[in-house]
């Protein structure tokens, strides 16, 4: 996520606009190697090396979620919870409808982004494993990219590894999808309990889980993409065995003549 601050508009358009400009320069740097090489691939050549460079950091950042979840004694927490802040009381604001000038109506939010010091083990690898599926959920799109691109190179895009990487993409989206929002509402009261009492009134009476329907959606996609791709390959096992009936017939003929 490219994410830049700063007191007026323009220079943040203007990181924006260099940090996109910096990825072009690589994708343009992938091209123009392939045309030294004289790839016809090119496009194939640079997805698959840039979800490579996807699925390679991936795995850096699951190593260090992993390493820090034992190695340190605090935790990153990122879900919904059931404890609401409100905003400071010096901020002006007015109730709904309660002013007749241009300010802010009253409100606050869920706490849902925070950081428990002197959290337990158990804690640590429960926010661990949140960020993990998170992760995961995240990198799969690479994975699917890397696996048609790598098989479509070598002449089999419709192949049954293909396929079955599509089905299987869909299965473990769905349950990640899943997995990355429950992990993640759990991991966050389970810290908000930890650093408070039962009688505070920033305990969390209750769990506030939510889960998107986004992971649903996107196995659904996945699995008609393997459909299509099963599809492909069953015409391409007919047009291959036309093919070599053609090459019969024609041997058959030769012979006749």
């Amino acid at each position: 996520m490219l994410s830049f601050g700063s007191d007026e508009l323009w220079p943040s358009l203007l990181n924006i606009a260099i940090a996109l400009a910096v990825i072009a320069l690589l994708v343009c740097l992938l091209v123009w190697n392939g045309r030294r090489r004289g790839s016809r691939t090119i496009a194939l050549d640079a997805a698959l090396t840039l979800s490579g460079w996807w699925i390679l950091l991936s795995a850096v950042s699951a190593v260090i979620f992993i390493v820090k979840a034992f190695a340190v004694d605090w935790a990153e927490l990122h879900g919904e919870t059931h404890v609401y802040v409100a905003w400071p009381a010096d901020l002006p604001c007015s109730e709904f409808g309660d002013s007749g000038t241009t300010m802010l109506t009253c409100s606050g939010e869920a706490l849902s982004a925070f950081t428990v010091g002197n959290a337990s083990l158990g804690l640590r690898l429960l926010a661990a494993a949140a960020q993990l599926s998170s992760l995961a959920l995240t990198t799969m799109p690479a994975v699917i990219v890397a696996v048609i691109c790598f098989y479509t190179l070598r002449g089999r895009a419709f192949s049954r590894t293909v396929t079955r990487t599509l089905a299987s993409a869909a299965v473990a989206v769905l349950l990640l999808g899943v997995a990355a929002d429950l992990l993640s509402g759990i991991a966050a009261t389970a810290g908000l309990r930890e650093a408070f009492s039962p009688g505070s009134p920033w305990y969390p009476s209750a769990y506030q889980l939510t889960v998107t329907p986004l992971p649903f959606a996107a196995a659904l996609g996945l699995a008609a993409l393997a459909a299509v791709f099963r599809q492909g390959m069953r015409l391409q096992r007919e047009q291959e065995r036309l093919q070599q009936e053609t090459e019969r017939l024609q041997k058959d003929t030769e012979g006749l003549v």
